[in-house]
Parts: C-alpha cells; structure tokens; sequence
C-alpha cells in the first residue's frame, strides 16, 4: 500500500498525508535583526512574535510538487472559481467578431466587436445538470435549460457587471464525450492487435506511446495525479486520450481562432464540472496551445480550458449577480438570441439539431453504462457488436464500485473488462499490477494483463458522487426550507441522495438514436453525408464522429494526434533529498548521456 495512503484513515477520497513541502527558497525571506552580541543565545520564550505572510500555493504549485497526492477538496485554490469568471465578465468587453455580428438580431450589445476584448464559451457537464435537476426538483433538461438561461440569458448574468456580458455559446460536453468513447474503442483494439512496444522510462508518457493492457481511464484527473506522484509504473497503462473536457476545450480554441483569425488568448472558455480536481486538469502545461501550435506559430502557454468552476459555483456565481437560479426560466433561449457556430458542420455536431429544435438535449448513458461517461460499457458494445451471439457476464465484487465484465461467446473469452471506482478498490488494482499481482476471481486467479479495458475512477458512485457536487445536506439550505434542525447524512441518507442524482442524470428524456438522427444529415459543403445505421454503437453513430474529427483536423490544419491525445509525467519526490549544485547537476547530467 502506498505510504501516502494507509488503511486507519482511508476515506475513499485521496487526502494530504504530508505536510506541503512548497520548495522554502519561494515562502517570505525572515529578515536578520541587527545583533550586537554574536555569542548571546536567545531562549525560545524571549523569541519576538513573528506573523509572516501565508505562503500562497498556485495550482501550478500543486502539480509540481510531489509532497502529497490530494482530492482538490483538501486543496485550498485561489484560482478558478466563480469569482475568477465575474473578473473576466468585467474586466474585458464581449468579442462579437465581425463574420458572426450580421447573424445577430436586435444588433450588438455596447462595446462587442472590439479589439481589445474576449470570446466568452461555456461547456457543461451532465453530471452537473444531474446535480441540479435533483436540488431543484425539475428534470435533467430543465436544469441544462436554467444553466444556459444564466449563462447567456437575459434574465442571466448579462443584467449586472461592467460590460453586461454573457457566454456567447453554452455547450454540453456530451458532444465530446461521443468522441471519446469511439476514439477510446479503437485504443484499446489497438493494444490488443499491435505488438508489445518496448518499454521506455523517457517515454512510457508520451502521447505518441501506445498504453500497454488493460488500458485505463484518462478522464480522471485525481486518478491521473495519483498515478503519476505515487505509482509511475503505472502510467504506461494510462488512455493517451483526452477526456471530453481537455477534447472540447481545445476543438474550441483550435477551430475558434482559425476561423476568426483571432488569438487563442482572447477566447475565455469556463468548464463547469462536478469535480474539483478538474481545475488541476486544466492547468496542465500539456493541455495549452504550447502542445499544438504550428512550430512557426507564437506560442503562448494559452489554456485550452481556461478556468473550471463546479456545481456548487454556478449557484455562487448567481449569487453574486443577485440572481435566484431556481427563478431562472426553465426553457431554451429563443432562437433569436442564438449566435450560429462558425463552420456549419461543426454548428450541427456541437448544436445537434435535436437541440435547436427546444425538444431535448443530448442523451446520457444508460444505467447500464454507469455514471462517470460510460467508457467501458462503450467498448463491450463495440466487441459485442463485432461478436453476434456473444453475452456479457457481469460479476460484482465486494462492494457496488468493483465490477468485472467478460464477453463471452460460446466457451471463448474474447475480451474482459473491469470498473474501480473509489480509492478502497483502486489500492487493489494498483496491488495487482505489481509483479506477480493477481486478481482473485472465484478460486482461480486472473492476471490483470488479461483485462483488455478497466475504467478508474476516484469517486465511490462515479461522477455523479464528485466532491463538488451538491450535498444532501444543503439542499435545504439551498432551497429555503430548511428550519434550524440538523440534517442526517449517515450512510442511508447518502445513498438516497445519490440515487436521486443517478435517476436524474440517467433519465434524459432523449434517447441516443434520436439524437445522433442528426447524423443523417451530416453535411460536407452542400452535399449531404448520410451514414450506415448499423454502425451505431450504443446509439453512437460511429461513421459521422469520425468524419467530424476528420474535417476538424483539416479545418484546423492539426493532426488529429496532437488534437485529441495528451501525455503524462513520472513525478519523482525530492523530500529527503539534499539539493545538488550545479557542479554536482552538470557531473549528474553528464553521467547519463554518457559524457565525462
């Protein structure tokens, strides 16, 4: 078990358990009082009282430093919060670039269409809208419908601030997470048909590297913190794949400013996600315009997603605008009040038409899929869908969050699969990918390397249960009705919380095949795109993902490979360690690229 983590005080939530070791030689210098005797000895009662300015930990910071593995609910961020997007709102005027102003109706609002202002862009989460829906009492579209409202409406945040700004497009990051689940499918087929590449400390991260079997999960963020500061070994199994936030966030900023041939810089996209240690992704040097810029372009170290603000922060974020989210109307903006995307194709993918039309939002997953994007039950319909006449057998293991899943066909095996979700589990399969680590199944052992896919999660639930999400015990609060006595939260009031949310989330009132219909009607210039229904997976339409990824790749003049991939790192610790000079760095560096 890691030293970080033991099991006395496992909690199922990656807490500090070391002091932060922010390197000393940034905290405040203690100046030297002028001393008039060197050989007088002060006892440390005599000491003077000294209050010294709190050393301040930047995001930057934590990632860096490797004193700790943290779920950002132990972290204390200044950054990214909803008073961070009031700061942009007012700091800058709206950009309304021109090729979109004459598509507006009623004109332009004072100030947009300037030089010297940004392009504000939302993207939201379903887990968040789930969140919402079950505080609220209203339906998983409804509280999408209230976010937007807020966002971009009239009766939203534009009605306060400096300049009167709103998000000039709100988008459900489903869109992404469609990308994903296909670009994740033939990941894990390529792990499994391509031979065995030889293991590299350089680059076991890289995002060219293919991951080793069983691939994992890469939309964690507190999984892959925890991976890369405490288990490095494992990172050679981590999904190269972007999660549907980084994926959308840079299709944003890439399509954005080539189209409107503007600096990435002056499009500000806010992520709103159920889960804190998403503000650590998007902090991640490998998720900026460094990684895929042209090599002649300037590079800037622009964030793809630029701030993070979760569940609890949108209702903050109404707050401090003066604004009752629950008064917020419950329907679409008018069409009227909708800014068309600039490339059509790309309007109808991230808008589908479904949307337009105020009928339903994009759908979520099954319950079968479970809460957190439904990755691995993606890629079981993926086989199975190759495989006629093949059964998946699920077996649950000793709790709700450990679940192991075998395609069978006949008496053949032909592929196995697993879900960890929550710390508890995850110390087990990191156990298990150690040397001679096996998985106990029954009375015969199966080695982990016989797993093709195993989704990770850090949250017990999923992401429905993400620490920013809303609590049972403030909903009271939050709704007004609460009358001064305290609220139970044991584990029975936990767990009917968190199936409201999971009903919530897991009954959009649109169906997956009705709103890929839109597929259809896929365009590429005036010519219509149909595609082959029977390669919908789980209601994904397969063939119109790939041809959207492949006309934002040409679009952007970027390879799909530096779009929609990311690489990790091998966090190696320094505490204990004595620092070395840089005589002793230079001798170091020679030794190991063979110099004298």
């Amino acid at each position: 078990m890691s030293a970080i983590l033991s099991a006395d005080d496992l909690n199922d939530f990656i807490s500090p358990g070391v002091a932060c070791i922010k390197p000393v030689e940034t905290l405040p210098q203690v100046k030297q009082e002028n001393i008039d005797n060197p050989y007088e000895v002060t006892t440390e009662d005599n000491l003077p009282t000294q209050n010294l300015p709190a050393a301040q930990i930047s995001l930057t910071d934590c990632l860096a430093c490797s004193g700790c593995v943290t779920s950002a609910e132990a972290v204390l961020v200044s950054l990214q919060s909803h008073s961070e997007v009031l700061h942009a709102l007012d700091s800058y005027p709206s950009v309304i670039p021109r090729s979109l102003q004459s598509t507006i109706n009623g004109g332009l609002p004072d100030g947009a269409g300037g030089d010297d202002g940004k392009l504000f862009v939302a993207s939201v989460s379903p887990q968040v809208r789930a969140s919402l829906a079950a505080t609220y009492g209203v339906t998983e579209s409804e509280a999408g419908y209230m976010i937007e409202q807020l966002f971009s409406g009239s009766q939203g945040i534009r009605m306060g601030g400096q300049h009167g700004n709103g998000f000039t497009w709100v988008l459900d990051t489903n869109v992404a997470r469609q990308a994903c689940l296909v670009l994740g499918a033939d990941e894990v087929a390529n792990s499994i048909t391509r031979p065995k590449q030889v293991d590299s400390p350089i680059e076991d991260g890289a995002a060219t590297m293919q991951p080793k079997k069983p691939v994992m999960t890469s939309a964690c963020p507190g999984w892959i913190c925890y991976v890369e500061k405490t288990h490095p070994h494992i990172v050679s199994y981590l999904s190269r794949l972007k999660s549907p936030q980084a994926l959308l966030g840079i299709l944003l900023k890439t399509t954005l400013s080539r189209m409107l041939k503007i600096s990435p810089e002056k499009i500000w996209h806010v992520a709103v996600m159920p889960c804190f240690d998403k503000k650590l992704e998007a902090s991640r040097e490998e998720l900026t315009d460094v990684f895929w810029k042209h090599e002649e372009e300037a590079k800037q170290g622009v964030r793809d997603v630029d701030c993070v603000i979760t569940t609890r922060e949108v209702l903050m974020l109404a707050d401090a605008r003066g604004i009752r989210f629950a008064d917020l109307p419950r329907r679409p903006l008018d069409e009227s009040e909708r800014i068309p995307f600039p490339d059509k194709q790309l309007d109808r993918f991230l808008f589908p038409r479904i949307q337009r039309d105020r009928r339903k939002p994009l759908s979520n997953p099954d319950s079968a899929s479970g809460s957190s994007g439904g990755y691995l039950y993606h890629i079981l319909q993926t086989y199975k869908a190759a495989h006629p006449g093949s059964d998946i057998i699920i077996e649950r293991g000793r709790n709700a969050d450990k679940i192991d899943y075998t395609l069978v066909r006949g008496g053949e095996v032909i592929i196995r699969a697993a879900r960890y979700y929550g710390f508890r589990n995850i110390q087990n399969l990191v156990r298990s990918l150690k040397p001679a680590g096996k998985l106990l199944k029954g009375r015969k052992a199966v080695q982990l390397k016989d797993y093709a896919y195993v989704e990770v999660m850090a949250c017990p639930g999923g992401c429905t249960n993400g620490g920013a999400q809303i609590k049972s015990t403030e909903v009271a609060d939050i709704n007004g009705t609460a009358n001064g006595d305290m609220v139970k939260n044991g584990p029975a009031e936990q767990k009917e919380w968190q199936g409201r949310v999971d009903e919530a989330y897991f009954s959009a009132e649109s169906s997956g095949d009705e709103a890929m219909a839109e597929s259809d009607t896929a365009t590429r210039g005036d010519q219509i795109v149909g595609d082959d229904p029977e390669d919908r997976i789980n209601g994904i339409s397969i063939s119109y993902v790939r041809s959207m990824l492949d006309h934002w790749s040409a679009l952007t003049g970027i390879d799909l490979q530096k779009l929609a991939y990311t690489s990790y790192r091998k966090v190696e610790s320094d505490v204990g360690k004595s620092k070395l000079g840089d005589t002793e760095r230079v001798v170091e560096l020679a030794g190991r690229i063979g110099g004298g």
